[in-house]
């Protein structure tokens, strides 16, 4: 794969690159499947991080694509595509849990509060709201 540093992300993707947005924290492409899904990833130290060698890009986590038809699992490593193997429901469960829960830890250390349910469910959706937005455009 490609990559691209853009300030805002083309309404039109092409296949094969990554969109990077310093200013948005977030990198936007095209499922590597082929299905032409729009696959963002926030950047943070809760959700992607991003790698640069100053040739090539790579995202870690894993992209879990398992709300899509085409159930894609895939890394991103040095600009190379590596396929990983599919998950089963109960896999797919307990990782969006562990998401969920250190996303949760980790506003609520920004925030100076204790990582409680209440307190810290919030930026999590304003995320997703975020992301639901850039994909729409």
């Amino acid at each position: 794969m490609t990559h691209e540093f853009v300030e805002y992300v083309p309404g039109t993707l092409a296949e094969g690159v990554l969109y990077v947005s310093v200013r948005f924290r977030t990198v936007v492409h095209l499922c590597a499947c082929g299905c032409t899904t729009k696959i963002a990833t926030p950047l943070s130290p809760a959700n992607w991080q991003l790698g640069f060698d100053g040739e090539s890009i790579s995202l870690s986590p894993s992209i879990g694509a398992w709300g899509l038809p085409c159930r894609s699992h895939y890394w991103i490593e040095a600009g190379t595509v590596r396929w990983s193997s599919p998950w089963t429901e109960e896999w797919i469960r307990q990782g969006r849990a562990r998401d969920d829960q250190a996303r949760r830890r980790y506003f609520a250390q920004r925030a100076g509060e204790p990582a409680d349910e209440a307190s810290a469910a919030t930026t999590p959706r304003a995320w997703r709201r975020f992301i639901s937005w850039l994909l729409k455009r």
